[in-house]
């Protein structure tokens, strides 16, 4: 072979790998910190988010922020608001490239009497699948603009994209519902967690056979604790629970409580962040835990960096959640493979 060919050969090896290394940072690498990216090229519009998997796909729910954010007048913290704009839903097989999936949850307008009206706030949801009556259902917190309304709201669906038929909204057991998560366990009961009693306590209640609705079942957690963004999982038979601080839409430090079942006693344990900004939360704020499905003791924690005076520009903190014998351990990565999480 001559020099000539030699040196081609060798060029083009070079372009091939880059090329392939290039398009494999562009699908698979998360930018801890940064947008997140559809397939369409858009920015992920889904704030305070959970997850479902459901036949080989994920699926990401979360509230859609967009409009001018402004500071509702006459609060006791820095209470500032978008319109809401619904619950959005987007799809993936691999948890890198998402596919936007449409409105899962529409609001209304010009209604402010309906829990759904842009003027109120739709925060936090999360889905469940029934197995038994073949539909899914969505929990997220309900409330008003000046956030009195403390409800948790319930919406059903045959499809995991929706759309969404909104039933009602409650308040668990006549107790304040806020920031909140559900859990499902290997028994296929299902638990309500949120921030109640104007966030000085954690509650956690049973859910009805369908989901959709609270049982009397319920118990009252961390008290006196002021925590919220609650987000729970399962490992090795116990169960941890991780939350924030409330400190509105400033970051505050992670806790983790930590119970050997669900109506037990909760201890908690401290920080499971570490390393620098650790005591922020890398200056994001809790929302999810997911178990990722077929990877053993594999855990994604999801978390959103609120940009409070601009909500609409908040992005999003997705880390590899390690287990260290039974502690759950998060530190900082700037870029990440799912592979090698």
């Amino acid at each position: 072979m001559s020099i000539l060919r030699i040196r081609t050969f060798v060029l083009l090896t070079s372009l091939f790998f880059l090329f392939i290394t290039e398009n494999r940072a562009q699908f698979t690498t998360y930018k801890t910190g940064t947008l997140l990216i559809d397939t369409e090229g858009d920015p992920v519009n889904a704030h305070g988010a959970g997850m479902l998997y459901h036949k080989g796909k994920y699926y990401l729910y979360g509230e859609i922020k967009k409009g001018t954010t402004w500071l509702v007048p006459d609060q006791s913290w820095e209470c500032y608001r978008v319109p809401a704009s619904g619950i959005s839903v987007y799809s993936s097989e691999d948890l890198v490239k998402w596919k936007n999936e449409g409105i899962a949850l529409a609001p209304t307008s010009g209604n402010p009497s309906s829990d759904l009206d842009t003027g109120n706030v739709l925060e936090r949801p999360k889905v469940l699948y029934n197995s038994n009556t073949k539909k899914f259902v969505m929990w997220l917190h309900i409330d008003s603009k000046t956030y009195s309304y403390a409800r948790a709201g319930v919406a059903i669906s045959d499809s995991p994209t929706g759309p969404f038929t909104y039933l009602s909204s409650m308040r668990p057991n006549g107790n304040m519902a806020r920031d909140l998560t559900v859990f499902q366990d290997e028994d296929q009961k299902a638990y309500l967690f949120y921030a109640s009693e104007d966030n000085k306590t954690m509650q956690i209640c049973l859910l009805s056979e369908d989901y959709l609705s609270p049982t009397t079942r319920y118990k009252r957690i961390l008290i006196d604790q002021h925590r919220e963004a609650p987000a729970v999982f399962k490992h090795q038979n116990r169960y941890y629970l991780i939350t924030s601080g409330t400190t509105g839409w400033s970051p505050n430090k992670a806790s983790y409580a930590v119970a050997d079942s669900i109506f037990d006693n909760w201890v908690i344990k401290g920080n499971p962040c570490k390393g620098k900004h650790a005591d922020l939360t890398f200056f994001s704020q809790s929302t999810f835990v997911l178990t990722v499905i077929g990877k053993q003791n594999t855990y994604l924690f999801l978390a959103d960096r609120w940009d409070k005076t601009n909500l609409a520009n908040s992005t999003y903190v997705w880390l590899p959640l390690k287990m260290k014998g039974q502690e759950p351990v998060i530190r900082w990565r700037k870029r990440w493979h799912i592979p090698d999480n």
